[in-house]
């Protein structure tokens, strides 16, 4: 089950950066969470693809998703892709907690579990940072996102809603469900209950074995399983489990997994919430999925009135690959000025 590692400047001052896909970073000093704790000397990573456009108006936004890092995001953007960085400047965020932007496993004054515990909102507001202070942009035509990047693309509706034109949240929610939670804190008790994970003081990380094949079990459906995965394959995933994320750093994007509700500020009023939105809203889900369940996704659309997708693919939550041509064709219909 290789599919659990998940297939995912712009002012710079020399015109080849615009067209870079290398890997880069904008530092952002130290960064206050919701919780009122700091990130010191917080980084952001970032890739971009594309060009930008003399007016500065084609660029989407693209934050990452939960164990995938901007380099992940390759697989889906391009010319034919979702998104299109042939009409598009696409930038690649990575994601808090993801390994590369500042993370319990790359942090030299805050290492391990000494690393705050970070929101989605708190992603949304240094992917902001970033942008507004780092690469000066004051508006983007669209920010487009997969899982937990979907739900980032819900958040950056409601936090800043004169940011974009358009927002694109692709098997994403904007609130937990009794699901979401369920699925969300068993993971989490499953990472540390890992014998070797250690309080997070491990010299070598653990497999995460129980972790990975809960996972497994979520991201698709059994006729999914059963006709695509043998039994000699499911046993050797779970002997050789395959996760790319450090699991003090898995640890910290499951608990912003776990704070998802843009109507936190509004008592829990999805109706309250979608009165800040001013973007236009497409939202794909899929009915089977079993890793973001798609009831508020639904319920606030039928608040914004939007554009809504409903798949319903034994895929799971890896329909955003099975199901890519359709959810290509909808977007580059959506993202259309």
């Amino acid at each position: 089950m290789k599919q659990i590692a998940w297939i995912f400047l712009l002012l710079a001052s020399s015109v080849s950066q615009l067209y870079s896909q290398d890997q880069k970073f904008a530092h952002i000093g130290d960064f206050k969470l919701e919780s009122g704790e700091l990130i010191r000397d917080c980084v952001v990573g970032y890739r971009t693809f594309g060009r930008l456009d003399s007016k500065h108006s084609n660029v989407l936004v693209f934050p990452s998703y939960f164990g995938g890092r901007a380099a992940d995001l390759d697989s889906f953007i391009g010319p034919d892709k979702i998104a299109d960085s042939s009409t598009y400047y696409v930038i690649a965020l990575d994601s808090l907690a993801d390994g590369v932007s500042s993370s319990p496993s790359n942090s030299k004054s805050q290492p391990g579990m000494r690393f705050p515990q970070v929101t989605i909102r708190d992603m949304v507001n240094a992917e902001h940072k970033m942008l507004v202070d780092g690469l000066h942009l004051s508006h983007v035509h669209a920010v487009i996102g997969i899982s937990m990047g979907g739900l980032q693309a819900f958040q950056w509706a409601v936090s800043y809603p004169d940011f974009m034109d358009k927002i694109v949240s692709i098997e994403g929610s904007p609130q937990n469900t009794s699901w979401d939670v369920l699925l969300w804190r068993s993971e989490l008790l499953a990472v540390e209950n890992d014998p070797g994970w250690k309080n997070g003081q491990y010299t070598t990380p653990p497999k995460l074995q129980v972790f990975t094949s809960f996972f497994s079990l979520m991201f698709t459906t059994p006729a999914y399983m059963l006709k695509n995965e043998s039994i000699p394959q499911v046993e050797k995933s779970i002997a050789e489990p395959d996760w790319p994320l450090d699991p003090n750093d898995t640890i910290r994007q499951i608990q912003a997994l776990l704070s998802q509700d843009v109507a936190a500020p509004f008592g829990g009023s999805l109706a309250r919430a979608a009165a800040q939105i001013h973007a236009a809203v497409l939202a794909i889900v899929n009915r089977q999925d079993h890793v973001v369940n798609p009831a508020t996704a639904i319920e606030l659309m039928k608040l914004l009135r939007g554009k809504l997708v409903l798949l319903d693919s034994d895929c799971g939550h890896r329909a955003f690959s099975c199901d890519q041509v359709r959810i290509r064709q909808a977007t580059a219909d959506f993202l259309k000025p």
